[in-house]
């Protein structure tokens, strides 16, 4: 089977916690963002009648019969399949509870920089993200890595869930890596103060299939379009 990727053309979003997850696997799929009328494409089948469990938003995931939506949720049925999440059912459930954790901050990151409405360009709100990201660096960051800094320490094997990767800490990276990237003066100091996690992005940058991936015109890089923007007036 070949899945098929639905997401935004132009921006990695959220859509990228999925292909990471697929490129690990080895998974043959098509990426429709980047097939011509991709984002054409997307909109119609959101739309279309005849699709039974229809998608509040993308990414959402074919395969086969099956449309799934959500990062999270198409996340769980791919650690499933691809052994990106343990057998157990308490470690299963772990994973995802993890992820739906990491999806919690990649909301508070969007917002910082929307605060008010995402209808509204960034410019509209500048004087409001400006206070926002400020608590979101001085706060909210430090809270979230500090809890992912924790779980590391007491798992004590480099990742997130057992001795083996998840794709919880495939999306982890994909985090720290936008994080850099929006707010490289912030993530600078804060990393020296939560020690396990640069070891874990590079661990993940390093896996012969992501390494190729990244390397690869596939991956699409940051833009402040995106989740994960950079102003430099945010960073400090």
């Amino acid at each position: 089977m070949t899945y098929q990727l639905y997401y935004w053309s132009g921006i990695p979003g959220r859509g990228e916690f999925v292909r990471l997850a697929l490129e690990e696997a080895g998974a043959p799929y098509l990426d429709i963002a980047q097939t011509k009328g991709g984002d054409e494409k997307l909109v119609t089948l959101m739309k279309a009648s005849r699709v039974q469990h229809p998608s509040f938003a993308p990414p959402f995931l074919k395969a086969g019969s099956l449309l799934i939506g959500q990062t999270a949720n198409i996340l769980l049925y791919l650690g499933e399949r691809h052994g990106l999440a343990p057998k157990a059912d308490a470690g299963r459930l772990w994973v995802h509870q993890l992820q739906l954790t990491i999806a919690d901050l990649v909301a508070e990151v969007h917002d910082a920089h929307h605060p008010i409405a995402g209808s509204l360009y960034y410019e509209d709100q500048a004087a409001e993200a400006a206070g926002r990201t400020k608590h979101l660096r001085d706060e909210r960051l430090p809270k979230y890595l500090g809890y992912f800094d924790g779980v590391l320490q007491r798992g004590g094997s480099g990742w997130l869930a057992g001795k083996r990767l998840t794709y919880a800490d495939l999306s982890l990276f994909q985090t720290m890596e936008g994080l850099r990237y929006a707010f490289p003066k912030a993530m600078r100091r804060l990393e020296t103060r939560y020690r396990q996690l640069a070891p874990l992005t590079n661990r993940v940058a390093g896996r012969p299939r992501i390494s190729a991936y990244l390397a690869s015109d596939r991956r699409q890089p940051f833009n402040t379009q995106g989740i994960f923007r950079h102003y430099p007036e945010l960073d400090a």
